[in-house]
């Protein structure tokens, strides 16, 4: 269950990383930082290492690096990567066991119809995020903080348009802490069309703090030529940072779109390389 003081905590970790990612590569001093955020420079740096894993000075410097191409310097084939990644706490740092069943086709083509989709607003370290879920488990996470409130929602609500949808953020509580604090157990229930669902089968081998290329998730699910199509099945993950889109990048290095805005999509590949490091 998300507690207040998470929600505090991931609030202000939202802003800190908003307010780094806006600085580009002016160094921000943890003296000014923190007063930009009502709080004590000691008191602000045990909150930020306690969540980040590492000092917001040392966070700085990850953005400040050209990450994407070291991390693709890095990286293992996928191939290689699915032999030893699984879905248990060792491929996620953090001891998140994720847990995922796909709808079947004929479901999926049916919009959603007969499910019913909570809905829940969180707090979370890289802004609101909305979280959508049947009784399987979590289908979608969407982060607003690029979008807006009202474009997240109608990006999701969309998807499944025959789907009925019913506000129980307490129902969704405990899967969406799990994932944001990357420990606990979570479920996820695919629903998507059955190219995408292998699309995003395979981001879900991805280890925390490692990337891949499109190509490469072409050929890891058997169809090398189709990396246009791949390009917009990363594109129409619903369940943001769970099925980790903002791991896979362009060949050349370069950090290629991301659906929810490229600020989170750096901020979350900063935040995984260095809790990767922590760790």
């Amino acid at each position: 269950m998300t507690t207040p003081e998470d929600s505090y905590h991931y609030q202000v970790i939202a802003r800190a990383l908003n307010r780094i990612d806006a600085a580009g590569t002016a160094p921000l001093p943890l003296a000014s930082l923190a007063a930009s955020l009502d709080m004590s420079p000691a008191h602000f740096q045990k909150v930020f290492s306690a969540w980040v894993g590492v000092s917001p000075k040392r966070y700085q410097q990850y953005l400040s690096l050209d990450l994407a191409r070291d991390l693709l310097a890095q990286r293992l084939p996928l191939e290689a990567v699915a032999d030893h990644a699984g879905l248990s706490g060792a491929s996620r740092l953090h001891d998140l066991f994720l847990r995922w069943e796909a709808m079947s086709p004929g479901d999926y083509a049916k919009g959603g119809a007969g499910l019913t989709i909570r809905t829940g607003w969180f707090a979370s370290p890289f802004g609101e995020v909305l979280a959508m879920g049947t009784t399987r488990g979590l289908c979608g996470l969407a982060f607003a903080a690029e979008l807006g409130r009202e474009a997240a929602e109608a990006d999701l609500t969309a998807r499944w348009p025959a789907a009925r949808y019913t506000e129980d953020a307490a129902a969704l509580a405990p899967w969406v802490a799990a994932a944001l604090g990357q420990r606990g157990d979570t479920a996820l229930h695919l629903i998507g069309a059955p190219f995408q669902i292998k699309v995003w089968e395979a981001l879900l081998q991805i280890p925390s703090g490692h990337v891949t290329t499109y190509s490469e998730i072409a050929g890891a699910i058997g169809h090398p030529r189709a990396v246009r199509a791949v390009g917009t099945a990363v594109g129409r993950n619903p369940v943001a940072f769970l099925i980790p889109c903002h791991r896979a990048l362009r060949k050349s290095g370069g950090l290629g779109g991301y659906h929810w805005g490229l600020p989170v999509k750096r901020a979350m590949l900063a935040w995984e390389s260095a809790r990767r490091e922590a760790g």
